[in-house]
């Protein structure tokens, strides 16, 4: 029964350290994917509305 609990303990540890670290991991993916998908936006907008 110790070993048991033991485990449980290891695991749900594990499981509490690696949530934060999966969802900041997320969010830091998400927000990279932004920057990336409107870094040449000025460029773009320069060049479709630039002197004719």
């Amino acid at each position: 029964m110790t070993e048991r609990w033991m485990g449980l303990t290891i695991g749900v540890s594990a499981l509490l350290i690696a949530i934060p670290l999966v969802i900041s991991h997320y969010r830091r993916e998400h927000r990279r994917g932004q920057l990336l998908r409107n870094l040449d936006h000025v460029d773009w907008w320069y060049r479709t509305r630039g002197p004719k």
